[in-house]
């Protein structure tokens, strides 16, 4: 049996990313120190006799982990990616970025196996650009609020490429774009968890700005996916691939969803924009179509339903 490493496999997007690969035929072995991770997402998972987890920080030296397997390919997802956490985690998302993608891509030249390194759509920053091309190289802050993500994100892409270049790693770079689902934090701080609690609660919708600016948002699934298939498809090695839905809707128009949805009764309040918050964010997902043959199905309000049932228990 194929066997992989998932590292932060007990996060958000990570324990969705275990239950795909379980689901075709690979055995998984989660690592995550659970700063952010939780042993509630893999739950189900650690009953099942592919998957098996380990507590870990992969930005410090993993030289047990190199004894637990023979992988073939390893997942880097173990990063705080919300805003609420990476700042409350800003040396660790520094290090987990950084010190830990080269712990990985070391153990990946060791045993041979590939690579795939979970960037972010921030790496773009506030982008000058629109949409985004993977060949576009951003527009980011590297002293601001965002930058112990964005700047340690753009240097894990660059540790990639060298190992790659240098080392003949088999590897790839995905930038997830705005992804929402079930087993999002309901302190996670971005957006649709933030507008889903506040509409389930009765309490205000807090909108910054004036609403105007535009996301693309992308369901978990659909993301997983095209994760799996950046991973495992011919053609890949050395690729970056853009990975979201290029459907853009302004914050307005999401507040409007979720209201509808909930069907709640919340008045909107506007705040200040924060610093460096992007005005405008959407894929250009041509590759992704042409390398991968990947594009999501799910729309907003068809995904935004399961979430809103997800986070309406969590209030139970």
């Amino acid at each position: 049996m194929k066997q992989t490493l998932v590292a932060g496999g007990a996060g958000f997007v990570g324990s969705h990313l275990c239950e795909n690969l379980i689901n075709h035929g690979w055995k998984v072995l989660c690592v995550d120190n659970l700063i952010t991770g939780s042993l509630e997402n893999i739950q189900t998972l650690r009953k099942n006799k592919n998957f098996s987890f380990v507590k870990a920080d992969i930005s410090k030296p993993i030289s047990g982990i190199l004894k637990m397997g023979k992988y073939s390919l390893v997942f880097h997802l173990a990063s705080p990616a919300s805003p609420v956490k990476y700042t409350q985690y800003p040396i660790e998302t520094i290090l987990a970025n950084t010190q830990g993608t080269q712990n990985l891509l070391e153990l990946c030249r060791k045993k041979k196996a590939a690579f795939l390194f979970a960037s972010t759509s921030e790496i773009y920053g506030n982008p000058e650009i629109h949409p985004q091309p993977e060949t576009y190289w951003g527009n980011v802050n590297p002293i601001g609020p965002r930058s112990c993500y964005d700047e340690s994100k753009r240097l894990g892409e660059t540790f990639t490429m060298l190992y790659h270049k240098k080392y003949g790693v088999d590897a790839r770079i995905i930038r997830i774009f705005n992804t929402y689902g079930p087993r999002m934090q309901n302190e996670d701080g971005r957006v649709i968890p933030n507008f889903i609690n506040q509409a389930l609660s009765g309490a205000d919708i807090t909108v910054y700005g004036r609403g105007s600016q535009t996301r693309a948002f992308c369901y978990v699934s659909d993301l997983v996916e095209g994760i799996r298939r950046a991973a495992t498809r011919r053609g890949t090695n050395g690729v970056v691939f853009n990975l979201g839905n290029p459907k853009e809707f302004t914050i307005l128009e999401l507040v409007k969803i979720v209201k509808e949805l909930t069907q709640g009764e919340s008045k909107v309040v506007h705040k200040a924009l924060p610093q460096d918050d992007p005005v405008r964010r959407k894929p250009i997902i041509r590759k992704a179509k042409s390398v991968l043959n990947w594009e999501p199905k799910i729309s907003l309000r068809g995904g935004l339903v399961p979430t809103i049932d997800y986070f309406a228990r969590q209030l139970q």
